[in-house]
């Protein structure tokens, strides 16, 4: 159980790393501070789940610098890639698009972020892990469970509501009946910021977010060929 908390605490931690990471980039590029992420809470678990993944599998290649570079980009490189088509094909919405970015995948990871991840994820193995087990290693047991348990716990309550809140906008997106991408993001942004503190939110966090139109083209397309007929 120790190490069931410690990993979940270490889990949270560098969702929270992840978390101020994001917010770095969005005051340096967009000159403010936006609470980024489809979570409420400070945290993007994308980055806590990498994390954690190399922490637990990658620790064999410590000895090779440039071997763990590597696997760190690939693994990292999956983990980006499947959310993206994970939460596009859930929710029915592109969170993130590097079509723009030289050297990128579907638009979903580009080489630019991977070597960002490679980088971090050497920072992490040689110098940020060792030394946030070093000053976990000096709480007490119980109080690091305790800590552990109420942080997953605030962590799950956050991932039903954000859910929840998501759900809304696929209900929103899929009621649209427009043929561009660009008229159905700004509709969808839209009517989120006529909405609660949450829905606005959202909409601040992923400016660029992508409705997706395969769906709704179609019937527009189907609707015009009936109508030429």
């Amino acid at each position: 159980m120790n190490i069931f908390f410690t990993y979940a605490l270490l889990f949270m931690i560098y969702s929270m790393i992840g978390w101020l990471i994001e917010e770095t980039d969005s005051l340096i590029l967009r000159k403010k501070l936006v609470n980024r992420g489809f979570l409420i809470g400070p945290y993007c678990p994308i980055y806590g789940y990498g994390s954690i993944f190399m922490i637990i599998f990658l620790d064999k290649y410590l000895h090779d610098p440039l071997a763990l570079f590597i696997m760190c980009i690939v693994s990292c490189g999956v983990l980006e890639y499947f959310t993206s088509l994970a939460m596009e094909k859930v929710f029915k919405t592109r969170w993130w698009d590097y079509s723009e970015n030289r050297f990128n995948i579907n638009g979903r990871i580009c080489l630019e972020t991977l070597i960002l991840f490679g980088l971090g994820g050497l920072i992490i193995m040689y110098l940020v892990n060792p030394f946030i087990l070093g000053m976990l290693s000096n709480v007490p047991s119980l109080v690091l469970n305790i800590i552990s348990a109420i942080l997953i716990g605030i962590y799950i309550i956050d991932n039903i509501v954000s859910f929840k809140i998501i759900l809304n906008i696929k209900l929103v997106t899929n009621n649209l009946m427009k043929d561009s991408t660009e008229e159905i993001s700004n509709m969808v942004r839209n009517i989120l910021n006529n909405k609660s503190y949450l829905y606005k939110r959202l909409a601040n966090a992923f400016p660029n977010f992508k409705s997706l139109t395969k769906k709704i083209t179609r019937k527009k397309i189907n609707e015009k060929n009936k109508s030429i007929r």
